[in-house]
């Protein structure tokens, strides 16, 4: 485990919303370190990498500083027709996993919810569905996710629906 003080100094920038200036240069950074993790890394095929909820979802770009080198990305979105958001895309370099960078990323796509989720009034609690990779369960049951319903395969791998519940 490594010491925070000794970790790279990184930011986390909320991709700007279509139709902003800066929006696509963002976004193809957060795509590329997706690229990098899922296809490269773990050989999901490109095809589903890149899908039709990138163009609207709310994407967090972390980067370091003062480089602005791209290290790790998450994206989140309320989904259509339902009361509940969905985590998803979770990805960090790999050389840079050790500073548990995961972390600052979910916690950033948390406050996000939040913040959203008062917007709206009209949830008293924000709930936040994930689909995690089986080896990372454990990953996300630090940060309140339980799991729901039977392990299912998605994209060639088995996965667990987990669930989390936010207080605005």
């Amino acid at each position: 485990m490594s010491d925070p003080d000794t970790s790279p100094p990184r930011e986390i920038v909320v991709v700007p919303l279509p139709g902003h200036e800066c929006r696509q240069l963002l976004l193809d950074q957060c795509i590329n370190v997706r690229i990098d993790v899922f296809v490269h890394e773990q050989q999901f095929s490109l095809d589903v990498e890149v899908d039709d909820q990138d163009p609207t979802a709310t994407h967090f770009l972390l980067r370091l500083v003062p480089s602005l080198t791209p290290i790790g990305t998450i994206r989140a979105y309320r989904v259509e027709g339902a009361n509940y958001y969905k985590l998803s895309r979770l990805a960090v370099l790999k050389p840079y996993r050790q500073y548990h960078f995961g972390r600052d990323l979910v916690l950033a796509l948390h406050r996000w919810v939040i913040d959203d989720a008062k917007k709206d009034g009209a949830m008293h609690v924000a709930r936040v569905v994930c689909h995690s990779q089986l080896p990372v369960k454990a990953f996300y049951s630090k940060y309140g996710y339980q799991s729901e319903g039977d392990e299912f395969d998605e994209d060639g791998a088995p996965h667990q629906k987990m669930v989390a519940y936010l207080s605005p």
